[in-house]
Order: structure tokens, then sequence, then C-alpha cells
């Protein structure tokens, strides 16, 4: 806390600039009295809270696929993003804090399943690494419809829903990135194509008679969607060099489990929980996927339940 000559108590550099400028600005200061507020605001906001401009990355891929900064308009939108993500700072280091707990199920999964590890950035944009309900009713950390979702192997109903599951999400996923892949000869299109669906990608590859993404003039969304995952990518691997400072301590953590087999129906979750010493709450946050406080399994289908590992919540 640093005290001004002014008397301004500051605990912040946005409370300077708001409080100064406010001052600044009021008809009730006297004419004479501004000069000392613009003079503390030169003198002291200036040094404490600086917006600059970002450096753009001389080089930079996404899945190993070049990006052509040389072109003034692929240049001016991966600036965009930089810049919005980083002073967009409570958001960037909650995706960091969040990176640490949940990149540790997400990037073996990408590796056996053939997919680059850029995919992770992928979850981020899309759900901020949070079980999201989009207004579209996309689902989960990879935002995934219940038709998609379906036809992707994911049990969707009123007890299971899988879109919660995120190690059984990241596979689905998986298996649509590859197909686009596959179709595109591209990832970065497959990225594409996860936002705008594969037919809306082939139609304006069809309609502008170009099939690189970064020659297409696609919509706000899909324009904007490679760019914010290269961003992300740029930020989240170098944080120090675009002004975030934290410890190892500071991020969230990953929480080991064990799973338990479950092939008969559960009559009710808070009991069940209570027999392996969590609560309701805990189970729920390790399952999400469990989508009531029973579970029908009239089918006698087994299904494998998360149980944090002793220690991590007493």
């Amino acid at each position: 806390m640093k005290i001004l000559k002014t008397g301004l108590i500051v605990v912040g550099a946005a409370t300077v600039f708001f409080a100064i400028t406010e001052a600044v600005q009021s008809p009730d200061i006297q004419e004479e009295h501004k000069e000392a507020y613009q003079e503390t605001f030169d003198k002291n906001v200036a040094k404490v809270y600086t917006i600059k401009a970002l450096s753009i990355p001389e080089n930079i891929d996404f899945a190993g696929e070049s990006v052509p900064l040389t072109d003034p308009d692929i240049h001016e939108r991966l600036d965009r993003e930089l810049l919005v993500n980083t002073y967009w700072q409570s958001n960037a280091l909650l995706l960091m804090k969040r990176a640490n707990k949940y990149f540790p199920v997400i990037e073996p999964i990408l590796k056996e399943e053939g997919v680059p590890d850029d995919f992770k950035y992928l979850a981020v944009i899309e759900s901020g690494l949070t079980q999201a309900v989009s207004p579209a009713n996309a689902v989960g950390f990879w935002q995934l419809l219940k038709g998609t979702g379906r036809d992707l192997g994911l049990e969707i109903n009123s007890n299971v829903d899988e879109r919660y599951h995120i190690e059984k999400s990241t596979r689905a996923a998986c298996q649509y990135l590859k197909e686009s892949k596959r179709d595109f000869g591209s990832w970065t299109l497959a990225a594409a194509a996860y936002n705008a669906g594969r037919a809306g990608i082939a139609r304006q590859q069809e309609r502008q008679k170009v099939k690189d993404y970064y020659d297409l003039l696609l919509g706000e969304e899909t324009g904007r969607y490679v760019f914010r995952i290269l961003a992300l990518k740029e930020i989240m691997s170098n944080p120090y060099e675009y002004g975030f400072k934290f410890e190892e301590s500071d991020l969230y953590r990953h929480i080991p489990t064990k799973k338990v087999k479950v092939d008969t129906a559960v009559d009710d979750f808070p009991d069940f929980a209570a027999k392996y010493g969590i609560n309701y709450k805990i189970l729920k946050i390790h399952n999400p996927w469990l989508r009531e406080a029973h579970l029908n399994n009239a089918s006698g289908k087994a299904y494998y339940v998360d149980i944090p590992e002793e220690g991590y919540y007493q």
C-alpha cells in the first residue's frame, strides 16, 4: 500500500487510475488543484500500470502447421487475440490455474489417440476448462451437442451424461477431430471444423475456391477461432513473458482418484459417497456425468466412479 502526496490510498493500479482520472475530470475540483492531480497521475500511475503493445512471435505453429505471419491480415488477427487474452488478466490467470489441474488428464488421452497436444487449448477456449453449458446446450469441456455426443458413442440420458465425463468426452472429441483431419488433410482445418462443422467449412472452401484456413473468409466466431487457440497456447506456454507471475503453489491441484466399479442400480448416491468417506458434493465434483442422485442401471452396465484418494479433502 502506498500513500500519495494527494492523500489517495493506493491499493492497486486500477484504483489509482480511476480515482485520479475521476478527480481530474470532476467539475468540483478547483482549477488550481487539477494540475496537482494530473502531475500525480503522470508520475505514479504510468509507472505502475502500463498498457503496452505486444511482440508477435517470429514463428508460431498450430499442431506443427505453420502460421503465415508475413500476411498482414494474419498478423493483425493474432495480435488482436494476444492483446485481448493478455489484458483480460483475471481470466487468463484462472485458465492457467485450471490447466495445472486438468491438463494431466487431457494430455495423455490426446497422445494415446494420436491427436496433437495443441488441441488441449481448443478445450480451453471452448469451455474455460469448466463443465460449461452453452445457449445451444453444448455441454462440458469439449462443448458437445447431444446429437454429436451420441454419434460419437457417449451415453446421454437423465441419469448419465458422458459429455460431462472428462476422459470419455476427450476421446469423443479426438474421434471427431481425427475424422475432420482425414477429410480436410489439415489439423488447422480440423480445429475450424470443430467450431463451424465439417459441412460448413467444406461449403466455404467450395464457395471461395480456396482450401487453406488462412485463405478463407469466415464468420466472426470461426474466423477468430484458431487465433484464440494460438493466443492461449502462446500465453499459457510463456506466462512470465506476458506479465503473469505466480508460484506452483498458486495453481489448482490435480487430485488423484481410484475407480470403483458399479454394475447395479444405486438408490442413493449420498449414501454411496459416505461409504467411501466423502460427501455427495465431492462425489459430484469428480463425477459430474452422474446427473441425478441415483442410478437406474436396469441393464447392469458397468460404470466406473472416481473416488478421490484419501487425504485431499480433510
